[in-house]
C-alpha cells in the first residue's frame, strides 16, 4: 500500500467514524434530552455520577490496549507479518477478559458502596446497572483494535449507530415503564442505564460476527511470530502509559465530582439543591462532549495511519498526515468552541428544556465549557501524535499536572458562595490549558520534525472569530425583535454562522487543496470550493 493511500485511508477512516459519530450524537440527543425530562435532573445527576465510575474503569479497561493493538497491528500488517497480527489478536483477548471480568465484578458488587463514596448514595441502581457494561466494552475493544490497526472502520462506525440506537429503545422503555410502576427516580434512572447496556450486548455481536469474516482472509505466511509473552509485554509498554494517563483524568473527574458536591454542601444546599445542580452541570456536560466527540474519530485514524508510515521511514508524508489531522481538528473544534459559548443560552434552554434560575446557572457553565472545547481538542490530537511516535509516557505526566491543577482550581472555586458550582468548568479550562501547553512544549521537545500545530490552527480560528460575529449580531438582533421560540434562537444563528464559516474557511484558505484531494470525491469538492 502506498503512502497517498495510507493518508487517504485515514482521512476515509475519519470521515467515516465522523459521519457514524454525528448519527450517534443526534441519537444520544433523542436519548438524554427526553431522558432529562423524564426523570428530572436529580435523576440525571445519578445516571451521570454512575457513568463517571463506570469512566473510570472502562479508562483503566480499555483505553490503553486498543491504542496498542491498533499501533502493533499496523506495524506488523506494514510488513505482511500477518502471524503476528494473529498473535497480538490473541494476546489483547485474554488481557482484556481479565480487566473487563474485574471491573464488571466491581460495579455490580460494590455498587452501594460507590454510590455512598460519590455522596449520592440513591445512583447505587444506576451504577450496578451499568456492571455489565465493562466486561462487554472490553469484548467490543478488542475487536476494533483488530479492525482500526487496519485501518478498516467500517465495523467500529456501524456498530456505534448500532449501539446508539439500541440504547434508544430499551433505556427510554425501560426508564418509563419502570417510574411509572415504581415511582423510583432511582430505579428510573436505573433502567436507563440498562439500555447502555443491552446496547454494548447487541454491537458486540455484530462485531463478533464481523471479526469472524475478517480473521480468515488473513493471508498466510511463514515469519515466526513473537511468543505470548513478548507481544504482552509490547503491549503493556504501549497500552499502560495510555491507560494510567486516561484512568488519571476519569479519576479526577470522578473525585472533582466528590469535592465539589462536598462543596457544596458544606455552602449549605441540601442534598436535593446540590442534586439538582449536578443534573444542569451533566446535561452542560453532554452538550459539551458532542463537537469533542468528532475531534475522536480524527485520533483513531492517525495513530495506524502514521504507524505505517514512520514503520517504512516515510518521516515526510507522517508529517504532512499530523498536520492534515491538526487542520481537520481546528475546522471542527473552533467553530463549536465560538458557536456554543455565545448561543449558551438559546442552547440550553432548548435542549435542557431550563428557565429562570436554572438556566441562568447552565448559561454560566456552558460558556466555560465551551471556551475548553478548543483547548480539549489541541489535547487530544497532539496526544494522538505522541501516541503514534511511541512517545506514550509524555502525555501522562501532562495529564498528571493538569489534573491536579483541576483538582485545586475546583476545591477553592466551587468553595465560594458567589461561584459555587461554576468553578467546575474553570477547573477543567484550567486542567486542559494547562495540558495543551505542555503538549505542544513536548511535541518540539520528543520529535525531530514536529508538526506545525499553532500554524495549523490560525486560520480555523480565524474563521471562526468571523463566523462568531455574525452569530452573535443575528442572536441579538432576533432577541430585540422579541422572537420568542427557542428553536428559531438556536436554528437562525447557526444557520448564518455555518455559511459565514463555509465562506471564511475558503477565502482563508483554512482548509487545503492537497487535504480535498484525499477526501472521498475531493477533487470536486475542490473545484467547488475553488481551492
Amino acid at each position: 500500500m502506498s503512502d497517498a493511500q495510507k493518508k487517504q485511508n485515514f482521512l476515509h477512516g475519519t470521515a467515516l467514524l465522523a459521519m457514524a459519530t454525528a448519527i450517534v450524537k443526534v441519537i444520544g440527543a433523542l436519548y438524554k434530552i427526553p431522558l432529562n425530562a423524564i426523570i428530572g435532573e436529580q435523576g440525571f445527576g445519578y445516571f451521570n455520577t454512575a457513568y463517571d465510575i463506570y469512566n473510570v474503569l472502562l479508562m483503566i479497561s480499555t483505553a490503553g490496549l486498543p491504542v496498542a493493538m491498533s499501533r502493533m497491528i499496523s506495524q506488523a500488517s506494514s510488513l505482511k507479518h500477518y502471524n503476528q497480527v494473529r498473535r497480538i489478536y490473541h494476546t489483547a483477548r485474554g488481557i482484556f477478559l481479565g480487566l473487563g471480568i474485574a471491573g464488571t465484578l466491581l460495579m455490580t458488587v460494590f455498587c452501594r458502596q460507590l454510590a455512598q463514596f460519590q455522596n449520592q448514595p440513591d445512583a447505587w441502581a444506576a451504577i450496578g446497572c451499568l456492571g455489565p457494561c465493562v466486561l462487554l466494552i472490553c469484548i467490543m475493544s478488542t475487536f476494533r483494535g483488530f479492525f482500526q490497526g487496519q485501518s478498516n472502520m467500517i465495523p467500529t462506525s456501524i456498530s456505534q449507530v448500532i449501539e446508539a440506537v439500541v440504547k434508544l429503545i430499551v433505556g427510554m422503555i425501560a426508564a418509563l415503564f419502570l417510574l411509572r410502576t415504581t415511582g423510583s427516580v432511582p430505579l428510573a434512572a436505573g433502567g436507563a442505564i440498562l439500555g447502555v447496556t443491552a446496547s454494548c450486548l447487541v454491537s458486540s455481536i455484530y462485531l463478533g460476527l464481523c471479526f469472524r469474516k475478517s480473521y480468515v482472509l488473513l493471508p498466510v505466511t511463514t515469519e515466526e511470530p513473537r511468543s505470548y509473552w513478548d507481544t504482552a509485554k509490547g503491549l503493556m509498554m504501549i497500552a499502560v502509559p495510555i491507560t494510567v494517563g486516561s484512568a488519571i483524568l476519569q479519576f479526577f473527574t470522578m473525585m472533582e465530582t466528590k469535592i465539589y458536591m462536598g462543596q457544596l454542601l458544606n455552602l449549605g444546599y441540601t442534598q436535593g439543591a446540590a442534586d439538582t445542580m449536578r443534573g444542569i452541570y451533566g446535561m452542560c456536560l453532554t452538550i459539551f462532549n458532542m463537537p469533542c466527540a468528532f475531534i475522536t474519530p480524527i485520533t483513531i485514524s492517525i495513530i495506524p495511519a502514521i504507524t505505517a508510515q514512520l514503520t517504512l521511514c516515510n518521516d515526510v508524508e507522517a508529517r504532512n498526515t499530523e498536520e492534515s489531522a491538526v487542520r481537520i481538528t481546528g475546522l471542527i473544534s473552533m467553530p463549536c468552541a465560538f458557536g456554543l459559548a455565545l448561543l449558551a443560552r438559546p442552547i440550553t434552554a432548548l435542549l435542557g428544556r431550563y428557565s429562570g434560575a436554572n438556566l441562568d446557572l447552565a448559561t454560566r457553565l456552558m460558556f466555560v465549557l465551551a471556551v475548553a472545547i478548543a483547548f480539549n481538542a489541541v489535547v487530544m490530537v497532539t496526544t494522538a501524535i505522541m501516541q503514534a511516535h511511541g512517545h506514550a509516557g509524555r502525555p501522562v505526566t501532562n495529564m498528571l499536572i493538569g489534573g491536579v491543577l483541576n483538582l485545586i482550581a475546583v476545591y477553592i472555586l466551587t468553595g465560594n458562595p458567589h461561584i459555587n458550582i461554576l468553578g467546575t468548568p474553570i477547573g477543567i479550562l484550567v486542567c486542559y490549558v494547562s495540558i495543551g501547553i505542555l503538549n505542544l512544549y513536548s511535541l518540539h521537545a520528543l520529535l525531530d520534525n514536529p508538526p506545525a500545530v499553532l500554524k495549523n490552527l490560525l486560520r480555523p480560528f480565524l474563521a471562526a472569530a468571523i463566523m462568531g460575529v455574525a452569530v452573535y449580531g443575528v442572536y441579538r438582533g432576533l432577541t430585540l425583535l422579541g422572537l420568542g421560540s427557542r428553536l428559531m434562537l438556536c436554528a437562525l444563528p447557526v444557520i448564518v454562522g455555518v455559511c459565514v464559516y463555509a465562506f471564511a474557511a475558503v477565502k482563508l484558505k483554512a482548509i487545503t487543496r492537497s487535504d480535498c484531494l484525499l477526501l472521498p470525491k475531493g477533487a470536486k469538492i475542490a473545484k467547488f470550493l475553488k481551492l
